[in-house]
């Protein structure tokens, strides 16, 4: 991370790691769908250890659940010192996006196979993660 990323105490800016968050996110969906995608949702992002400038920044994101358009992706963040090599796992987030076909339109994707156990535990959190957000859609569309 560069000095334009930082605040005032010396840490990157938490809305630009959410930037990056959010481009990875959508980088591991268009990959799994073979389509341009758009953020419906991020569930949170807690901020655990902050991130200093000079840290060099992880993303690891990939596709966790996969509707009939819409995916949920994890990305994780970790930071490292790279000159003491100490690490830090320093948030997660899950994000919703939306696949787009050529006209700009929600279109089907491929579905997500889990084949072993912690594939199958993985999709089944997922699940209800997705559960939980559509009714807290609906009732907030109900108030």
């Amino acid at each position: 991370m560069h000095l334009e990323h930082a605040n005032l105490l010396g840490n990157v800016h938490g809305g630009w790691i959410m930037k990056l968050v959010d481009e990875a996110g959508a980088l591991a969906c268009m990959r799994h769908a073979q389509r341009k995608v758009v953020t419906v949702a991020i569930d949170s992002m807690t901020f655990r250890e902050p991130i200093k400038i000079g840290d060099l920044v992880t993303l690891n994101a990939e596709v966790t659940y996969t509707g009939r358009t819409s995916m949920e992706a994890k990305v994780d963040v970790l930071a490292e010192n790279p000159v003491t090599r100490e690490r830090s796992h320093t948030n997660t987030a899950y994000l919703v996006y939306v696949a787009l076909d050529d006209s700009g339109k929600p279109t089907d994707i491929p579905q997500l196979e889990a084949e072993t156990e912690a594939e199958r535990l993985k999709l089944a959190q997922a699940k209800e993660r997705q559960e939980r957000r559509l009714k807290e859609k609906k009732l907030r569309e109900s108030q």
